[in-house]
């Protein structure tokens, strides 16, 4: 049986179209914090277009920015999410996104060697906003143990 890695998804609703002025300071960011990911010890994945990115995928409204990733551990993500250059864009995430007062982020363990899908990523945001942290949808401060080999 394969092991694990550790899958996120998370959603932000833009204040402004990415063109608008406003949201400026995010945009130009975004390469430089993909980059900076994906040569973060731990990264596996993440989501993205001919970009580079996922800012040009909306299943969720016009309005709904996605981001989706796989770490080999929740470990891994939570270094490149707080403690690398990471934390200075999302500790201003307010300037360009809109506080949502529901659950934005979701973490589950997906099987090494498999890519999650939007879908299964939107079920399990749903699961953890319906029924809170659980062995199947979880968040930094309630994190799970990978399921049993």
């Amino acid at each position: 049986m394969p092991g694990y890695h550790v899958a996120q998804f998370n959603v932000a609703t833009m204040r402004e179209p990415l063109d608008h002025p406003e949201m400026r300071g995010f945009v130009d960011q975004l390469e430089r914090l993909n980059r900076l990911a994906d040569a973060s010890p731990g990264f596996v994945w993440r989501l993205q277009d001919a970009s580079g990115d996922s800012t040009a995928m909306r299943p969720m409204g016009d309005t709904v920015l996605l981001n989706m990733s796989v770490w080999e551990s929740i470990e891994a993500l939570h270094a490149y999410t707080y403690r690398s250059d990471h934390a200075k864009a999302f500790a201003a995430r307010k300037q360009w996104f809109i506080p949502s007062g529901a659950r934005d982020l979701v973490l589950w363990w997906h099987p090494a060697g498999s890519i999650p899908t939007v879908d299964e990523a939107r079920r399990r945001l749903d699961l953890i906003r319906a029924e809170g942290p659980c062995a199947d949808a979880f968040d930094f401060k309630n994190r799970m143990p990978p399921p049993a080999a």
